[in-house]
């Protein structure tokens, strides 16, 4: 539910008549916590979609067209994005990584982070107005919702009307559809991380299984709340985004602004003579900026945490500005500085990018160039060394130390491989175990390891040793393990 301001909250005054040091009445807090006020935003502005409005579609279908349809692409005779959890493998096209690969979803973090950072000191919210899900799913369902319902002035009658067939049958038919894209978006989300084909086999069969139907309810419920019901809300009040803003945002920072200085005073008038004669600015007072707004604000009242840049503001301004034959831009992409200076276009976009964007810009190709380079020299074979806790070191028959290990090898590449291991560093160091194994595609192998050396070179104590394990189709997919080799004491 919104909040009210608590300088707008009427709370009662002490009585005069108290005596001094008596208890003050308790304030009057009943409009502290109002009621939510729906919100009906306006879609059309004109005859066809304006420049942002544009933008913003075009945001949501690249979006949507990525996350619906990535789970169905086939990459190697399997699901090409594929965050397969119960194996603990993640499939990224024609890379597989491995628990062993955090680092690389740790850069990828970074790179997240520190992209927000810049994206924000540059142009503000342009992620909250264009790419956020909440911000497109909200769109999506509000699109859902003017094709059943109509326009803001139908949809603001529909809700003020009584109840009868016609009112239950339409919001049923909206609320239909809004479950139904919710559930097919859990059904998407999920199949991210179970194999998509194989879920929606389950799925027409009845025979989903537990973990599985509940995460599909579940981000569809999520789904079909935020987007349907709470909206606004979550940008206002669970967002962290908008709270911490502020830090990253600066006199330079392109945001949405109104310029006060041509827009004041405003009043209605189409005429500019009559304007001028009144005294009036260029602000007609048509309230189409709030009318637009997906979060109910006013932009003439300066920046404001719950703004979330979706610019349609901006469109239907300069909608109203070609009306009435007055310039575009009194709603506008521009910087504080630029409209307390009076900047030029060329002049704010020197200022826009400041020090501190190239040094975004900096750390942020650096580590994406780390990330990559790291990615590309990978080797595709993983080897850990486990010694055999049941036999530490024994003396053979025929005079020899043995050490027992188990090699557990993991083979990231999507074909199977036959391995070669080797062992070295200690004086007659041999293997008394198969030296060659094979290893399924993507799979891990756990491989016995026998390794001997003359117990005349072997003195009593620890050894460091090396192992060594080579692809024999590729010399270069070769790793090499340090352990210690136990000698005897007589």
């Amino acid at each position: 539910m919104d909040m009210t301001p608590i300088a707008e909250v009427p709370r009662a005054s002490p009585s005069p008549a108290s005596p001094a040091g008596d208890e003050a009445a308790p304030a009057v807090v009943q409009g502290l916590y109002a009621k939510r006020r729906e919100i009906y935003p306006r879609a059309k502005i004109g005859d066809s979609l304006a420049l942002f409005q544009k933008w913003r579609w075009a945001a949501v279908w690249a979006t949507q067209l990525v996350f619906y349809g990535l789970p169905w692409l086939v990459w190697n005779d399997r699901q090409a994005l594929l965050f397969d959890l119960a194996a603990r493998k993640f499939y990224i096209f024609g890379l597989v990584l491995w628990p062993q690969d955090i680092i690389f979803l740790t850069a990828i973090l970074i790179i997240a982070a520190l992209s927000l950072f810049l994206f924000t000191a540059v142009g503000g919210r342009l992620w909250c107005g264009y790419a956020c899900p909440q911000t497109v799913y909200t769109e999506i369902f509000m699109w859902v919702e003017r094709r059943i319902e109509g326009d803001r002035a139908e949809r603001m009658r529909l809700d003020q009307s009584p109840w009868s067939a016609r009112k239950l049958a339409i919001k049923s038919a909206k609320h239909a559809a809004w479950i139904a894209l919710g559930l097919w978006t859990g059904f998407t989300f999920v199949g991210y991380f179970t194999p998509i084909r194989e879920l929606g086999v389950e799925i027409l069969r009845l025979d989903i299984g537990g973990w599985s139907a509940f995460w599909v309810l579940f981000y569809g419920f999520a789904t079909y709340g935020n987007a349907g019901w709470m909206r606004e809300q979550v940008c206002k009040y669970m967002c962290p985004y908008a709270r911490f803003q502020s830090a990253m945002f600066d006199k330079d920072t392109l945001i949405v602004t109104y310029d006060a200085r041509r827009g004041e005073p405003r009043g209605p008038g189409r005429r500019n003579a009559d304007r001028a004669a009144r005294g009036l600015g260029d602000c007609v007072d048509c309230k189409l900026c709030v009318q637009v707004c997906p979060t109910g604000i006013d932009i003439r009242n300066g920046l404001q945490y719950e703004c979330i840049g979706c610019a349609a503001c901006i469109d239907a301004c300069d909608h109203v500005m070609d009306k009435v034959g007055r310039p575009r831009g009194l709603v506008r992409y521009t910087t504080t500085h630029a409209l307390e200076m009076g900047l030029d276009r060329k002049a704010i976009w020197r200022r826009v990018f400041r020090p501190r964007i190239f040094v975004y810009t900096g750390i942020l190709a650096t580590v994406f160039a780390a990330l990559v380079v790291a990615i590309s020299v990978r080797v595709p074979l993983k080897v850990d060394v486990i010694r055999d806790r049941g036999a530490i070191a024994r003396e053979t028959d025929d005079g020899r130390v043995e050490n027992v290990y188990r090699l557990q090898v993991s083979n990231t590449t999507e074909r199977a491989r036959r391995f070669v291991v080797s062992a070295g560093g200690l004086t007659g160091l041999a293997l008394a175990s198969e030296p060659a194994f094979e290893v399924p595609a993507a799979a891990t192998a756990s491989v016995p390891l026998r390794l001997q050396a003359p117990a005349d070179d072997v003195p009593a104590g620890s050894h460091k040793v090396q192992i060594d394990v080579v692809a024999q189709d590729d010399p270069a997919v070769r790793v090499t393990e340090q352990t210690t080799f136990l000698g005897v004491r007589r």
